[in-house]
């Protein structure tokens, strides 16, 4: 059956072509299995509660019957400003208008959010775009700028807000410098989400062509509650595409965890126990509720453009398994600088098991693509990635704690994680404070860090390792917990390439040099794993008995080995020492960039002009043999064999392929 919604109508009909219903909800409450919902353009300021799940057979599709021009979204308007002092401005809000949610008496809480940080669920925006929230009056009448935004400029755009208990109003004070926000189109967070099922398990529901933004959301830790504009809310396959999302408080699009009242936040709620350990109940107490891939998972989000939201673009932990990220933009994410902790990043996904992200462009982000704990399966392929890194160095890094900002983060996983044919400009490319992961067939102009570092707690004096868990085989059930050891990686057929170090970056890697979870090292190649074995020196300490009786030994707690093999190093990126069968060019002046033009991104270098003829050989599953504490192969998430022979295009490879990215590389290339 088709439903018709047209928020244009005078009033609400029953739901057919002639007597749409005025809201997207009226149809939510109605629709079945193998329904249609066709949406006709307009604003539709509303939270969406799908009351019923489709089936794997029988999907239930909301689509925008005019791309992008339906509009949901989680804000309101307010006209009801009065002149206060200047260009500041005055809103007197009743609090019924919020129902039992109200964004500006609901702080941003929870754990590895920076608590420190003031800030409301809530926002103001001024034609679209959202204000900064500052915690005195004094602020909103003398704003100053925020140097750490990457806009800058528009962060004496301020407001701030306080409760009138006599009244029961909420009241927002706003410098709109010299505009008339009456005037102007000025909105403000209402709704928790816009397309979000109350309940648990409303699967098998696709969303099509819709823009959503502009939801009061709350941060979305592993370890608590996980919501987002978007979500499925602990269910299984949904379908999101073609949608523009923007301007979630924290998360755009949640994949994530349901709640579990006994572990919500504890962490920072209880405080007796680390959040890490916390963290390990979450994923047993998920197994034991009901989590498995026959349940939860295996959706997919493509073509979508997720831009403009504090914390993360996407957002998973459990909740993502299986899934697809495909042909999405992923940009802009957390340039306010408003929000801070260890959440943020275009994509942060725990457990992405066997989860396939690919062909997506991302940039102008914190942090890319944050992989954390449990990249068990996951596979990183025909990704674009530049420009991620916080927004003024000289200030954020230390703040950060974790360093600048990079295009891909693994953290604390056993693997296999695969990572080919992308392309990494950023100039941190790969965080690796992880093992069990492949690279092969990148084009990476940008440093590793953390190289050995980052896997324990915080812990002064006492041992604190991260225990973390890995899975049977293309499952989410529990095999095991271990530490990181180190290593188990491999390098095949990359090209990294040196860019020149900016000015003063030196000093601020100085600066970070006692960090036990970051070094900011800022040159490219392979050399930060020169100190590791090879798999032969590695057996060497297994040769004759181990085991109960023999002598007392490390062997099983040493960094496990390194390969490569057909690498390409330029501009004084660096092989690690031992390194064979690879290719260094130390005399030429090789570039590498990025230009927009009219929308498309263009990358130009010559690094293709300098590539030697070379007969390189064909990598596959059988080349990169298994991630060690999972003993699972580099394969497709159905067992199958990977052979590396198409490139970023999708186009065949020849019989000795090219190094990089592209088998047929050309000084410009529109990606």
């Amino acid at each position: 059956m088709k439903i018709y919604v047209d928020c244009n109508v005078l009033r609400s009909g029953d739901g057919s072509g002639e007597y749409p219903y005025k809201s997207i909800g009226e149809a939510a409450d109605i629709a079945k299995p193998g329904d249609e919902v066709l949406v006709s353009p307009g604003v539709y300021r509303e939270n969406v509660n799908p009351k019923c799940a489709g089936t794997e057979d029988k999907r239930i599709v909301y689509r925008s019957v005019e791309p992008l021009k339906a509009i949901i979204t989680g804000a309101e308007e307010v006209k009801c400003w009065e002149k206060y002092d200047g260009d500041t401005w005055v809103a007197r809000i009743g609090n019924g208008l919020f129902g039992d949610y109200n964004p500006y008496t609901t702080l941003v809480y929870g754990d590895w959010f920076i608590q420190t940080m003031i800030a409301h669920t809530g926002e103001v925006y001024l034609n679209g775009k959202s204000l900064y929230e500052v915690t005195e009056l004094d602020k909103v009448l003398k704003p100053e700028r925020y140097d750490n935004s990457w806009d800058a400029d528009f962060s004496i755009y301020t407001w701030y807000t306080e409760q009138d208990k006599t009244k029961n109003e909420t009241v927002i004070y706003a410098n709109f410098h010299g505009k008339n926000p009456n005037e102007e189109n000025v909105e403000i967070n209402v709704r928790r989400n816009c397309f979000y099922p109350k309940v648990e398990g409303i699967g098998f529901i696709t969303l099509s062509g819709f823009t959503v933004k502009q939801a009061a959301t709350q941060w979305a830790p592993p370890t608590g509650y996980q919501e987002g504009m978007i979500g499925p809310h602990w269910s299984k396959g949904w379908i999101i595409e073609d949608c523009e999302v923007s301007h979630s408080k924290c998360s755009g699009i949640s994949l994530g965890k349901y709640l579990q009242p006994n572990n919500d936040n504890k962490w920072s709620k209880w405080k007796f126990k680390d959040g890490t350990q916390t963290e390990r109940d979450c994923i047993c107490q998920a197994q034991f509720e009901g989590w498995k891939k026959e349940t939860i998972g295996s959706h997919t989000i493509r073509r979508c453009n997720i831009h403009d939201c504090g914390q993360t673009g996407i957002v998973g932990h459990l909740g993502g398994v299986f899934s697809t990220i495909e042909d999405n933009h992923i940009h802009h994410i957390n340039n306010k600088q408003n929000l801070a902790g260890a959440e943020i990043g275009g994509i942060k996904m725990h457990a992405a098991i066997d989860v396939t992200i690919r062909r997506n462009h991302f940039h102008h982000c914190t942090r890319g693509l944050w992989l954390d704990w449990q990249a068990q399966g996951t596979r990183v392929t025909q990704n674009f990635f530049h420009d991620n890194t916080l927004p003024k160095d000289e200030n954020a890094c230390v703040k950060n704690g974790l360093g600048l900002g990079e295009d891909i983060f693994v953290e604390v996983s056993h693997g296999p994680t695969l990572i080919d044919n992308n392309i990494m400009l950023s100039d941190c490319a790969l965080r690796l404070s992880t093992q069990g992961f492949a690279l092969v067939h990148n084009l990476i102009a940008g440093s590793l860090v953390a190289v050995g570092q980052g896997v324990n707690n915080n812990s002064i004096t006492k041992s604190s390792p991260r225990y973390t868990p890995y899975h049977m085989q293309h499952r989410t059930e529990v095999a095991g917990f271990m530490t990181i050891l180190h290593g188990d990686a491999r390098f095949y057929n990359n090209i990294f390439i040196q860019k020149p170090v900016r000015e003063g970056m030196a000093e601020i890697s100085k600066s970070m040099e006692n960090s036990t979870w970051a070094d900011l090292n800022m040159y490219s190649g392979t050399f930060p794993y020169e100190d590791y074995p090879t798999i032969e020196e590695y057996c060497e300490q297994f040769v004759g008995y181990c085991g109960m009786g023999s002598e007392i030994s490390d062997r099983y707690y040493n960094p496990l080995p390194v390969w490569a093999g057909g690498n390409a190093f330029f501009g004084g990126a660096r092989p690690m020492k031992g390194e064979k069968d690879f290719f260094e060019d130390k005399e030429s002046d090789v570039f590498v960039s990025v230009e927009e033009r009219d929308g498309d991104y263009i990358l130009k270098t010559n690094v293709y002009d300098l590539l030697p003829d070379r007969h390189m050989n064909t990598i596959d599953t059988d080349t990169l043999g298994i991630a060690f504490e999972p003993e699972q192969r580099f394969e497709n998430p159905d067992g199958s064999d990977i052979v590396f022979n198409t490139d970023y295009f999708g186009d065949r490879r020849s019989v000795s392929p090219t190094a990089g990215p592209f088998e047929k590389g050309m000084a410009e290339t529109k990606l």
